[in-house]
């Protein structure tokens, strides 16, 4: 098995998007915000995800598996296809994107995705705070979301996310 983190191509834009969109489904149905659903193709120009500085994708066997967005501060964005959950390509782009961005502190979490903050926790972030507001990309939405935050310094996240799990 061929295993590959590179940077995003426009010619992966298809992938992400069948990625996002059935990932993203399921993500608001654990947050009871199944109304609230965008597609990528939509939420991509309204929260400009190809502007992150950090845009990812992970490549199994020649095919786009799962992508990663993230800024120097702020993980923003972390898709895998359903079809391949709970096999490690979720920490694998989260602990790749802390290695190209050791500065990212923080990332936030819809209530009710466990299993994202079950990740972020063991990669060093800790829930500081439940906040609510309006969805970024979808305004007519109120969410909640957890704020999470790495409290170690940066080369000692970069250590805990290359340990084995």
């Amino acid at each position: 098995m061929a295993v590959d983190i590179r940077a995003y191509r426009a010619s992966d834009w298809d992938a992400i998007c069948r990625i996002h969109d059935a990932s993203r489904l399921v993500e608001l149905k654990l947050a009871g915000l199944e109304d609230a659903f965008v597609p990528l193709h939509v939420a991509a120009e309204r929260e400009g995800l190809l502007d992150y500085p950090g845009l990812y994708v992970f490549v199994e066997d020649g095919v786009v598996a799962g992508f990663v967005a993230c800024t120097s501060e702020e993980l923003a964005w972390l898709y895998v296809d359903p079809a391949r959950r709970r096999k490690g390509i979720g920490r694998q782009l989260a602990r790749f994107a802390l290695r190209q961005f050791p500065h990212i502190h923080s990332i936030e979490v819809l209530t009710g995705n466990e299993p994202a903050r079950s990740l972020y926790v063991s990669l060093g972030f800790e829930t500081v705070e439940t906040v609510r507001g309006r969805m970024p990309g979808n305004e007519d939405f109120t969410v909640e979301v957890w704020l999470m935050e790495r409290r170690r310094t940066p080369l000692q996240n970069v250590e805990m996310a290359d340990r084995p799990s």
